[in-house]
Formats: structure tokens, sequence, C-alpha cells
């Protein structure tokens, strides 16, 4: 029974791990490669703007397996019992505050954002064409300022983790 438990913790702190990974790492390579590699080669904001929806899309889909890993995790650490991969009151307060950021930037931003985009790259008008752009900005800011939050509570949240791994190993008090 022992053998069974480290190695479903074992599994679990590894999968933890990895979604972490993919939560802070691939927003850093979006920020950091995509986007300025989609407004640096695409023919134009259109096509470059609709090419960084799909992207994050895809990121989103990543972000909401992630969070079924770490919420996972969360919970078989607990109910492991285990005081070495205990689950702290910080720990939670952080996933929970990544869960609702994320849910809100997925389920109602956005949309919002997508749908604004494609209105304003349809309107062929200029003075339309500049409301339409403003208002899409108008929602647009907030969800990056969003990203760039749950991506600073992720690289916190891999500080508390390696934090409590080297306590655990009395390497830090």
């Amino acid at each position: 029974m022992l053998r069974q438990s480290r190695w479903g913790l074992i599994c679990c702190l590894t999968l933890e791990w990895l979604a972490l990974g993919v939560w802070v790492g691939g927003l850093l390579v979006l920020i950091g490669a995509v986007i300025p590699a989609v407004f640096n080669t695409f023919g134009g904001q259109d096509s470059g703007g609709f090419f960084l929806t799909k992207a994050f899309e895809g990121y989103n889909r990543f972000v909401v397996g992630a969070l079924e890993v770490l919420c996972a995790g969360t919970w078989y650490r607990w109910w492991s019992g285990h005081q070495d991969v205990a689950v702290r009151r910080g720990e939670m307060a952080l996933l929970v505050g990544m869960t609702v950021i994320a849910g809100i930037i997925i389920l109602w931003l956005h949309p919002m954002v997508a749908s604004l985009q494609a209105q304003a790259f349809a309107v062929k008008e200029e003075a339309a064409r500049k409301a339409a752009f403003e208002a899409f900005f108008r929602v647009h800011m907030p969800v990056r300022s969003l990203y760039i939050v749950n991506l600073v509570l992720g690289i916190i949240l891999t500080g508390i983790k390696a934090k409590q791994l080297l306590q655990r190993d009395g390497v830090v008090t």
C-alpha cells in the first residue's frame, strides 16, 4: 500500500509540475515568440489577429486541461494525508484565483474579444472601422492584463511548490 501511495504521489506531483509548465511556459512562448513572429511575418493586421485569436483559443484549451490536472492533483495530495505533500492555504488560494481568472477569460471575455475582433475586421468604412477597433481594444486590454496576472500567479504557485519541496528536504526553513 505504501509503495502504491508513493508512486501515486510521484505521478501526481509530476503531472502538477507538467501542468504548471504548460500554464506558464505556454503563455511565455505565446507572448515572447508567437506574437512578435506573427506581427513581423504575417501580411496584415487582420490575418495576424485572426491567427493569434486561434492560438489563444488553443492555449485556453491547454489551460483547461492544466486546471483539471492541478485540481485533481491538489485533491489527491489532500486526500493522501501525507504531510510531505500537504496542501496549504496559500497554494489553494492561488489555485482558486487562477481558476476564477481563467474562467472569466475563457468563458466570457475571450469569446467577446473574438466577436469584437471579427466585427472590426469586417467593417470597411474608415470611421466605423475605427469605432469597432476602439470597442475591441477596450475589452482586449483587460484580457491581456488578466493573462499577465494569471502568468504571474502561475509563477508564484511554481515558487510555492519549489519552496515546499525544499522545506521538506530541510534545505530551506
